[in-house]
């Protein structure tokens, strides 16, 4: 959907593994500076993983405890999915473990999921209090229409085991992108971290639009939601529901992180590594 000298070409190829991770990590620290600007912080939840571009049974995670405003790409540490052993990048501090039940066991189920990103916001965690689905109300959330979008109907509590990821993912099924997990929060999958990142702000500007008009339609009986239809929400979801697509609509965000933090985000990345050997 995009025209003119130099057009928009989704997501891109690397000439290594060594610069794909570093993109990765780079744009990694890039959406968690994102969502501590935008309000997705809550303690110390929240997390991202990315599968390792070289080595498909390790992941990319955020260390625990960390503000996310301050997270840098030399903080990512890689994460064997079998053994939860630190097999690479930030050998200093911890990861979170229930985050890393929930995002091993989908990555494990789900072989076509690169990245996950999950945290506790506030507009999510109104709506998955309700545990309905979301309308298709506006034409931005028609890029989570049908199956794109499940829906929880089931609280386990805090996570212990990785039963909770493959509970999830089944919720998911194969073409599932996002799920509103019923008294929790929201999660989100992609082919890349900037897919997945997109479109998880993307569901949480949703469940706020919709809180809004269920307060305004509710506070006054001559408003009536305008549902798009189901042959517009399927239209919409085809035109701008794509993997590449939606990497680009996640760059002026990480594009504008970036160039904010300065030289810091990217310190350290050249040395980012894996290290099979300590799994």
């Amino acid at each position: 959907m995009s025209y003119g000298p130099n057009a928009l070409k989704g997501i891109p190829t690397f000439s290594s593994f060594q610069e794909h991770r570093q993109h990765i990590v780079l744009h990694m620290a890039a959406v968690f500076r994102n969502w501590a600007r935008v309000g997705f912080t809550e303690g110390i939840s929240g997390h991202i993983s990315v599968r390792d571009p070289e080595f498909p049974d390790c992941i990319w995670m955020n260390p625990i405890g960390r503000h996310f405003a301050l997270l840098n790409a030399s903080d990512m540490l890689c994460i064997d999915i079998n053994t939860g052993a630190i097999v690479g990048g930030n050998q200093n501090r911890p990861y979170n473990l229930p985050g890393f039940y929930i995002h091993s066991a989908m990555h494990k189920v789900r072989p076509d999921i690169h990245a996950i990103c999950h945290a506790h916001t506030i507009a999510g965690r109104a709506w998955a209090a309700i545990g309905k689905p979301l309308d298709m109300i506006t034409q931005d959330v028609c890029d989570l229409y049908g199956a794109a979008l499940a829906v929880d109907d089931d609280y386990g509590g805090v996570v212990v085991a990785e039963e909770e990821g493959r509970r999830i993912a089944r919720m998911l099924g194969p073409e599932g992108k996002a799920a509103i997990l019923l008294n929790h929060g929201l999660v989100s999958v992609g082919h890349t971290v900037d897919e997945a990142s997109f479109l998880f702000g993307l569901l949480d500007r949703s469940c706020d639009i919709q809180l809004r008009v269920e307060a305004a339609c509710g506070g006054n009986p001559e408003l009536k939601k305008k549902v798009i239809s189901h042959e517009l929400a399927r239209f919409n979801f085809a035109m701008a529901g794509e993997k590449n697509w939606l990497y680009e609509e996640a760059q002026p965000d990480i594009q504008y992180e970036i160039e904010m933090a300065g030289s810091i985000i990217s310190a350290g990345i050249a040395d980012i590594k894996v290290d099979r050997s300590a799994a």
